[in-house]
């Protein structure tokens, strides 16, 4: 590995390092999250593809260059678990996605993420200007945050658990339990 912080440019062309992410220029490892999380990201891909509109398309896993840093200086890139995108940011074929072309962002929480999907990810993905941010807490009941950018970062809708609907982004109905094996 490289002794010095890594530009996004620099991040790229590392493939193959495995599951890692680019925090201020630092390689950081993550490991797997367990099946059931898996699973759970899986299942939640199957009941948006149901109702994403028309342009739009979900991408499981891919990196995601958050633009939170000028070019040539340590920069940031996560992986999220889900993004819905323009489908035209699939088209250009680039290694990584942008934020721009980003309109919703969710991550399943781990038993090691927690504190990095409450707070951290919230924060950058906010700072990146990703519109939306939904967070998965497959908790005793399974609950959803909808982070909506406003103001000077995210508002947060308060917690729902059962049924989540919303006409933001895109109207959407999920079932929450069902994303559970």
């Amino acid at each position: 590995m490289p002794g010095h912080l890594l530009t996004v440019d620099e991040y790229a062309a590392l493939d193959g390092t495995g599951f890692t992410e680019l925090v201020e220029g630092r390689l950081v490892t993550s490991p797997g999250a367990g099946r059931r999380h898996d699973v759970a990201v899986c299942l939640l891909a199957a009941q948006l593809e149901r109702q994403l509109p028309r342009g739009f398309a979900f991408v499981v896993r891919n990196e995601l260059d958050l633009r939170l840093a000028p070019d040539g200086e340590p920069g940031f890139a996560r992986r999220p678990d889900l993004m819905v995108v323009g489908r035209a940011a699939l088209d250009r074929g680039e290694r990584m996605l942008c934020a721009k072309d980003v309109v919703l962002v969710a991550e399943v929480v781990s038993p090691g993420s927690k504190r990095t999907d409450y707070r951290v990810k919230r924060d950058e993905y906010a700072d990146a200007g990703i519109p939306h941010y939904w967070i998965i807490d497959l908790g005793e009941r399974v609950s959803l945050v909808a982070c909506r950018a406003g103001g000077s970062g995210y508002v947060d809708a308060p917690a729902v658990s059962g049924t989540f609907v919303a006409d933001v982004p895109f109207p959407v109905k999920l079932d929450l339990g069902g994303l559970l094996p």
